[in-house]
């Protein structure tokens, strides 16, 4: 698989960011030099700066961005996301940076909007048209009410049926909806899986399988 020029979304979690010994920095660094263009969510603005410092410390890579810069992500009076401006996103990737963008919105009331992020991470991969979006979640993916095991593959229809499921925990159902409207948005696929695992955000383009639950399927661009 030509690798070069691709974009992917990468919404990280707190468990990957603080898992000791994890290969998401490692993994960010080299799907650079793939050529690839990869685009991080973290969770919270905090969050966000310490993967700025972190991949800085070893490179000058990484830039941090919230969504409120330059208007990228605008907020509707309802506090849901508007049309995205992806001119600064296209900048920096061009020019070769990793963009880690804070979770916040531009509020045309004077206050930055929290979105969830992955909310932010589904709304930038349609708008960029990424290949792939990652949601880093530590269940690993969906698990199969009857036989308890993980779901390999849903199309986003399913993955909407499940993620309405009140049994599962508020941050997964996000994750479901989140990677389902994405596919349906004109994203490549969405996987959700958990990012301590090995090289979790480089397997899929590199081996023959996928990790966690993968949703893809028919796409109705937005």
């Amino acid at each position: 698989m030509d690798l070069k020029g691709r974009t992917m979304v990468i919404r990280v979690d707190e468990a990957t960011l603080g898992a000791e010994g994890g290969t998401f920095f490692s993994d960010l660094v080299f799907l650079g030099n793939l050529g690839m263009r990869p685009v991080v969510v973290a969770p919270t603005a905090e969050a966000a700066r310490a993967v700025v410092r972190t991949m800085n410390r070893s490179g000058d890579a990484a830039v941090g961005v919230s969504g409120a810069d330059a208007g990228m992500i605008p907020a509707t009076p309802g506090e849901t996301i508007g049309n995205i401006g992806t001119r600064l996103l296209h900048t920096l990737l061009d020019a070769g940076y990793v963009p880690v963008v804070e979770p916040l919105a531009l509020s045309f009331a004077g206050t930055d909007v929290a979105i969830g992020a992955d909310e932010v991470a589904r709304a930038l991969a349609s708008a960029v048209g990424a290949a792939r979006a990652i949601f880093f979640h530590d269940q690993g993916g969906v698990i199969d009410a009857k036989t308890k095991m993980l779901v390999d593959q849903l199309t986003p229809a399913e993955a909407l049926d499940i993620a309405e499921h009140g049994s599962l925990a508020d941050d997964l159902r996000h994750a479901i909806r989140a990677a389902a409207l994405g596919v349906r948005g004109g994203v490549g696929a969405a996987q959700i899986c958990d990012g301590r695992v090995a090289h979790a955000s480089i397997v899929e383009f590199l081996t023959a399988r996928h990790l966690g639950t993968q949703v893809a399927g028919t796409v109705y661009t937005e």
